[in-house]
């Protein structure tokens, strides 16, 4: 699922928009939005979602209409980040769908 910020959470403060690897956060006309094809659920960058880190409010939530694979979140990193698409790997610091044992 890609990551969305639920309208009735938001407080607008921003913490999360600079916490996103793809820039896929920006400043909407009420809260803030994320865009579902530049987010990747920080898959191949970090063990769990950043813009969910660093919200204080909790409104960085799953949407539960665009269900994706890790595959397809892995491929959309490398596609938005070619120069360094070769280095990234999959694992526990890298995705939340591997658990840590």
């Amino acid at each position: 699922m890609a990551t969305m910020i639920s309208p009735e959470d938001c407080m607008n403060c921003g913490a999360c928009e600079a916490e996103c690897p793809n820039d896929a956060i920006s400043k909407g006309d009420l809260v803030y939005v994320i865009d579902p094809k530049l987010c990747t659920e920080c898959v191949g960058f970090a063990e769990t979602e950043q813009c969910a880190k660093a919200c204080p409010a909790a409104a960085c939530v799953m949407d539960p209409e665009r269900r994706e694979t890790e595959a397809a979140l892995f491929e959309r990193a490398q596609s938005l980040h070619p120069s360094e698409a070769s280095g990234m790997m999959l694992g526990t610091s890298t995705s939340h769908f591997r658990t840590k044992k």
